[in-house]
């Protein structure tokens, strides 16, 4: 990872770090806006999700807000450190969705031409953020590419063995029809000496 990487991604999830720790210690500023959020989200998760892991999801929209607030922490310190940092960055583009919506100044009282706006639009430009570093791979081939590549290259090996094999088939069957050939003119001429034995024997 370069030096201007490290330092883009530290000064990424400071925001993130620092909005996740004030979500955990104050989390009613987002608790109107997630309620409708929470409502839709969480049943369908518990139905989704095993017994076990459905204990373990948040009852209300303040839990919610709380567990993305925790999110961002822990995103933010993978997306700084780099460890597993495109999941860090995606789980913070995940975690800003309550965010957007308190912020949100088009379907709410908040003022679509103040400082509502403008919370809404550094918020939406911060998940556009990680949902870059989420795809950066620093140069280095993904995983689909590096699959693709591996199945482009497998075929490519096919055709050459599939061409090698058709060649040395031919190859064996103008060998099998040579020898065919040969064996029949040996036959043919043991053939003929013999029926000219037989003949000067009958004389």
């Amino acid at each position: 990872m370069s030096l201007l990487r490290f330092a883009a991604r530290t000064m990424l999830a400071s925001f993130f770090v620092v909005n996740g720790v004030k979500a955990l210690r104050d989390p009613e500023p987002l608790v109107g806006a997630t309620e409708p959020l929470a409502k839709t989200f969480l049943p369908l998760a518990e139905s989704a999700l095993p017994p076990q892991a459905a204990a373990y999801l948040p009852e209300d929209a303040k839990g919610l807000v709380k567990l993305t607030g925790l999110a961002q922490i822990v995103g933010g310190v993978s997306l700084a450190t780099g460890i597993f940092r495109r999941f860090g960055a995606a789980a913070l583009a995940v975690s800003m969705v309550p965010q957007l919506l308190a912020s949100n100044p088009f379907g709410g009282g908040n003022d679509s031409d103040g400082p509502g706006k403008d919370a809404f639009l550094r918020d939406l430009a911060l998940t556009g953020g990680v949902l870059l570093a989420a795809q950066d791979t620093e140069g280095q081939p993904n995983l689909a590419w590096k699959a693709r590549y591996k199945a482009d290259a497998l075929g490519r090996e096919a055709e050459h063995t599939k061409a090698a094999l058709g060649r040395e088939a031919r190859r064996t069957q103008a060998t099998i029809a040579k020898e065919t050939k040969r064996a029949a003119k040996e036959a043919k001429k043991v053939a003929n000496r013999a029926a000219k034995s037989v003949e000067g024997a009958l004389k």
